[in-house]
């Protein structure tokens, strides 16, 4: 193995533990965790459950199972799965009728990002009169929901990229001009998160490739995002860690149920961290899905070089102290850079957006909703339309020059 990508020793044997933690809500973690969901559905006072997810998750024993162990405790559940991969509005429509015809009184989330994003949506709709995008993160739009119409939402994330089940906002894409958008409020944030690493195990490696290059764009953009958030940055740095530990042994093997673990605790503690923002890699990413239905964690894996040269004279210091406290050798940014390079291609992560599909006819639309995306305002290096133009056209060449 490339000794860059030597992971160091794990000081906790995750396999036989469980527990609890309360931050940044309540989270139970371990093995099996998930046979507690009837139990925490009482602490809620959920009776009648609607269960979300993806249609090909319904199709799994996972879900048939989850629903038959919630009957035989008596919870009257209901299952809504009407999701595509990048959730637009028609979703949440229909979820939101499913939930209000089946009379149901909470939200078990279960799934990848886009079927949290999604249940988190319908959680917040079923009790307002607005339409959906007068909810869009904007100044303090979110002081127009009726807080209490939400419902209460349990979350159990089956990938480990998003954190979505530790987030306080989803994101929808807007079909009427092909832009992702952000839907916001503080109490999105699901009451409850169950983070079993036995949700995890299915999970092709491709795709354990792809969402845990999200986890770690997820740290990464937060560490380097120039906002002053010190629990945050701590947060960032041990997350990457966890990545650098768990990341290649979850891809190799999925049932290494240690590395399944890391890799859902990495996943929580970059959404968490990404309180202190996000850049360019999301701001690239963002349009590629809205626009040609891109996997976001492959999307991001791809621009993250890029984004980190041309961000270089803004972060050199940050990832120098990064590189230092992943113990990699002659810490500064080009090792770590070469770290980071070295880990897409031991993950097969294709170099340039044109295995996307993004072709150079594209870059000026991609560029103007990079610009606009709520994720550029924490960039460390101020984004113009023309950097952007530039940052999508070496993405596209494999130039890592800074630009």
């Amino acid at each position: 193995m490339n000794d860059l990508l030597t992971p160091p020793r794990r000081p906790t044997d995750l396999h036989q533990t469980t527990m609890k933690w309360n931050y940044p809500t309540t989270i139970h973690f371990g093995n099996g965790k998930r046979r507690d969901l009837p139990a925490l559905c009482a602490t809620l006072q959920i009776q009648r459950p609607l269960l979300i997810t993806d249609a090909g998750l319904a199709a799994l024993p996972i879900t048939r199972d989850t629903l038959a162990h919630c009957r035989a405790a008596g919870l009257t559940i209901g299952l809504f799965h009407d999701i595509q991969p990048n959730p637009i509005e028609a979703n949440i429509t229909a979820g939101v009728a499913a939930y209000r015809a089946g009379d149901h009184d909470g939200v078990i989330a279960l799934g990848g990002g886009s079927a949290l994003d999604a249940a988190k949506t319908i959680a917040l709709m079923v009790g307002q009169t607005r339409p959906l995008w007068d909810f869009e993160d904007i100044g303090d739009w979110y002081t127009r929901v009726n807080v209490a119409g939400m419902a209460p939402v349990i979350a159990l994330p089956t990938t480990a990229g998003t954190g979505s089940e530790v987030g306080r906002a989803a994101v929808i894409t807007d079909v009427r001009d092909h832009t992702k958008k952000i839907i916001f409020h503080p109490k999105m944030l699901p009451a409850l998160v169950i983070l079993d690493p036995e949700l995890t195990v299915g999970l092709p490696a491709p795709l354990t490739a792809a969402v845990g290059m999200d986890a770690l764009s997820h740290n990464l953009e937060a560490l380097c995002s120039p906002y002053f958030h010190p629990m945050a940055h701590g947060i960032a740095v041990e997350g990457i860690r966890m990545i650098q530990r768990a990341l290649i042994p979850a891809y190799d093997d999925g049932r290494d149920l240690n590395a399944r673990g890391e890799m859902l605790i990495a996943s929580s503690m970059g959404a968490t961290a990404f309180q202190k923002g996000l850049g360019a890699m999301h701001s690239m990413s963002h349009p590629c899905g809205a626009v040609l239905n891109t996997q976001h964690g492959l999307t991001n894996a791809i621009v993250m070089p890029y984004v980190l040269t041309f961000n270089r004279p803004h972060i050199s210091d940050t990832l120098t102290d990064l590189a230092r406290a992943m113990n990699l050798p002659t810490p500064s940014f080009s090792t770590f850079l070469s770290w980071v390079l070295a880990l897409r291609e031991r993950l097969a992560i294709p170099h340039t957006l044109s295995a996307l599909g993004v072709t150079e006819a594209h870059i000026p639309t991609l560029a103007a909703q990079a610009v606009a995306d709520p994720s550029t305002g924490s960039n460390p290096r101020p984004l113009t339309q023309a950097d952007a133009e530039g940052l999508f056209a070496r993405a596209l060449r494999g130039d890592l020059s800074e630009g």
